[in-house]
Formats: structure tokens, sequence, C-alpha cells
């Protein structure tokens, strides 16, 4: 099966072209017409000169830890990939580099002293672990912008409003008060608890948000009391105490204790960085769109697509076709590895070196830790081929990182680039192999009648193929009599 991701294309004067079939690029390089520029994401230069016929969108999902990308093209996905940031490693390197700087203070050896006089932060700054999300987005979208031709960006901003959970009646002026804002009671929940019935731990049926401690026994309408809970588990605990409804099961109350006043992190990291990375992609001179996470959300199970990250992204936006095929595609996933440290030396628990200070020069015939090489051993005792990121040395014998294992002391001599080392490093993901379907059109041919969605529903949305009249028969609709449904 054959994967549907596009070849980016560039003309003989780097001006980007179409994006094209992988079968059409390949005949491109083996006529010469063509030569291979850069393998991730892979893009190919012409010999002649060239122009586009087509204008595509960039669609971002952007997440805490995850953020999906896609490239399209009226109704058809051109790339998509999903890239991972590394904003938490950023702050726990820097809370490390705190505690051992305190410790040297109070211990009165050698420390840097405490900065005083140049604290000040210009206007709208961010921490180091919140902005690399936020490079790390824009770096892609410059680099899509450069090898297609992009006219217009769209982006998940309105994602999260969370005052209303705490006070539901909120209103006026008291949105400049209070903790939380942007979020909605039901996202928040699905997104604290992965989706997933605290009680007996299942995915795969509609759930409900439930007052865990009941509101007729007491219980508040606080954020802290809801948790998410499947049909059966709801009507099975009733108005019962959590005590006693899980009294065979101390370990599981005690475990949705901790969840439930769990902070949500990832919430607070995409609020944080939202309006800074819309300001970024405007930057470009791009118009951009923006959506909500209902909006984002209805498109997905309008189309029946399943849930990815870089299925999200695709589906930003008003933006979104009324079609959208996703089968046979395969995300470029991206991982954001950094640059180097600028450490000069590693440290011992008490933050003393431990090692010699680092060569200041990071490039060794030719190579530098974190190019992607391919490795041909042809004698000794490491026979063998072999593909990773390398770690250089400057006697010339490197590591090499495969996906299975660390191969060390390979010669510089065996090793050929494939990929140049820029930050990140590359996998594929899961070869999607889903048919999608308009799920209101197919409903509509069948039963002609308009049918309004239950956004937070998805037991009606089933890509199996199945008869007109087993769906009928099986399928009960709320909602055709006039009923408006409830979003939450």
């Amino acid at each position: 099966m054959l994967n549907r991701n596009s070849v980016f294309v560039l003309d003989t004067n780097k001006t980007p072209c179409d994006p094209t079939h992988p079968a059409k690029a390949r005949k491109l390089l083996s006529e010469g017409k063509a030569a291979v520029l850069r393998k991730y994401p892979f893009t190919i230069i012409l010999r002649e000169e060239s122009k586009p016929t087509k204008k595509y969108r960039i669609k971002i999902d952007p997440g805490a830890k995850t953020t999906g990308l896609a490239l399209l093209s009226d109704t058809n996905i051109v790339f998509c990939a999903e890239l991972e940031h590394r904003g938490f490693q950023i702050s726990e390197a820097l809370t490390k580099r705190k505690t051992l700087r305190s410790s040297r203070r109070n211990w009165k050896t050698r420390y840097r002293k405490p900065r005083f006089l140049n604290r000040k932060r210009p206007k709208g700054w961010l921490p180091p672990s919140l902005m690399s999300r936020v490079h790390n987005i824009k770096s892609w979208v410059d680099k899509l912008i450069k090898y297609a031709p992009v006219d217009s960006i769209s982006m998940e901003l309105v994602r999260f409003d969370t005052q209303k959970i705490v006070n539901p009646e909120i209103q006026g002026t008291e949105y400049q008060r209070g903790e939380l804002f942007g979020y909605e009671v039901r996202q928040y929940l699905l997104e604290k608890f992965h989706h997933t019935c605290v009680y007996c731990g299942t995915k795969e049926t509609a759930l409900n948000s439930d007052h865990f401690h009941p509101k007729s026994r007491g219980g508040s309408d606080k954020v802290s009391n809801l948790v998410l809970s499947c049909v059966d588990c709801n009507q099975a605990k009733s108005n019962k105490l959590p005590e006693d409804f899980l009294s065979d099961r101390p370990k599981l109350l005690e475990i949705i204790n901790k969840q439930r006043k769990q902070p949500l992190a990832n919430g607070t990291v995409v609020n944080a960085t939202r309006w800074k990375l819309k300001e970024v992609l405007e930057s470009t001179g791009l118009p951009v769109e923006v959506g909500s996470g209902g909006l984002t959300k209805y498109n997905r199970k309008r189309l029946g697509i399943s849930k990815y990250h870089w299925t999200d992204a695709a589906c930003v936006g008003v933006s979104t076709p009324d079609t959208l095929n996703i089968r046979n595609y395969q995300p470029l996933l991206i991982k954001a590895m950094g640059r180097g440290s600028r450490q000069m030396v590693k440290p011992d628990k008490y933050g003393f070196p431990i090692t010699a200070p680092k060569l200041r020069q990071k490039s060794f015939y030719g190579f530098q830790t974190g190019d992607i090489v391919k490795a041909v051993v042809t004698k000794g005792k490491k026979i063998g081929t072999y593909v990773g990121r390398i770690a250089v040395r400057k006697t010339g014998s490197f590591n090499i990182k495969t996906k299975t294992e660390t191969v060390q002391g390979i010669s510089y001599k065996y090793c050929k680039h494939l990929h140049k080392s820029d930050g990140y490093t590359y996998n594929f993901g899961e070869l999607v192999k889903q048919k999608t379907i308009n799920f209101v059109q197919k409903v509509e041919q069948v039963l002609d009648t308009p049918v309004q969605l239950n956004l937070f529903d998805i037991s009606e949305l089933n890509t199996e193929s199945k008869s007109k009249a087993k769906r009928i028969k099986r399928k009960k609709f709320d909602g055709l009599d006039g009923k408006q449904l409830s979003l939450f």
C-alpha cells in the first residue's frame, strides 16, 4: 500500500512548485530531470524553471507535547506531520541548573553571583520552555512556505474556556478575574481524564460528566468535583458517595482523588502560548484563520475521521472542505532535539565539573553531532549497515544511534550523509487504512431528512460498510423531532 504524502518540488531558481506524487518524483529523478535536495521532508529540485498552478493552506493544531501539521490543497492533503516538542525537558534542565547554583551559594563555594539589576523582561516575554514550542512551530511553517506555494494559514486558537468551570454564571467584567480562561468544561474533562471513564477505564463509549461527590448530598459544581463516567457507571453510582460506591476498590478511589485535583498543565501551556503563536504566524505576512477546538472536533466527526494530531490539524477552521480522505497517509513524526548543549562540562551531584571542557569545534571530518548518516561497514567486528543520528568525536570514531541500539566506534570513512543536523530527528507514523465518510450527508441520503449531529457523541460514527437497511434498523438518531441537542 503506497503512501500518498506528496514530494515537495523546487525549480532551478529554488521557487516552490506544486508538490508531486512520489511516483512522478521517482521518474524525474531516474530521468535526470531533478535531484534530491532534502530528505526530511523529501524535496527535489528541478533542472529547469516551473510555476505553481495551485495555492496551499497550512493548518496547525497546537499542543503542549505534540503539534499537528497539515498542508492542504482544496480537498486534498498534501503533507501531514506531528511535531513533538521538548518544552518540559527545557523546564527540567533549567530547574536542575537553578538548584545546582543555589546549592553552591549555600555551601559558600565557587558560585555564580545572583542577578539583581538585569532582570527586566521585555513585553510579551514567555519562559524558554514555552517559547521553544512557538519557535518549533514557526520553524516548520517557514520550511513549508519555502517548499510549497502557501497563501494562507489556519490555527486552532480558542481551545479552552475554564472560568465557567469554577463559576458557571460568570459574566461581564468578572472574566477579568479568576484563574481559568478559554476552556469548555467538557473539553477540559476529556483532556484531563484522557477520554476515559474513571470508574471502569473504558474508552469505546459515550462519556458523561459526573459529580464525584453527588450534588444531592452537598457536592459542588467546581471542576475538582467533576469526573468522566460512562453511562453504565453513572447510573450504577447514582447518588452514592464515592467511598460507598468504591468501597471494594480503595486504590482506585485514591487514584481518582489525586487525578481530579491535579492541575491541567497541558491546557495551561496551550493557553499561555496561543496568542504569541498567532502573533508569530502573522509576522509571515500571510492571512491567519483561527478556529475553536469545538469546531475542529465537529469537522472531524462530520467527516468521520479518526483522531490524530495531524487529522485534528486538517480539520481546523471553517476552511475545512466537505470531503477529506485520510486513507493511505503516513505522517512524518518530527521530534525536537535541540542544537546541542551550551554547557561546557558535566557536573557531579554537588555541581562541580567531572569532565574536561568540551571543544568549541562542532564539526569533525565534515560531520557534526545530530547528522543522520548511513554507514556501510565492510570489515572489522562491526560489519553491517547502520542508519541513524551520529555523535562525533575528534578521533573520527563516531557513535551511531539507530532505532534499536547505539553502535560505538564507527569510523567516519564509512559514513555518508543522509540529512544534515537541523535540530530535529525524524520517523514515520502509522499508515492510515481508514475509509472516511461524510456522516451527515450519508444519513440525510438514507433518511431524506436534515440531521443535527451531536458533537460529543461518537456512537453514530461507524466507518465500516453496512447496508442502508441495517443502518436504519440498528441506529436511532436523537433530535429528529425538532429537539435541540446539548453540546455538553
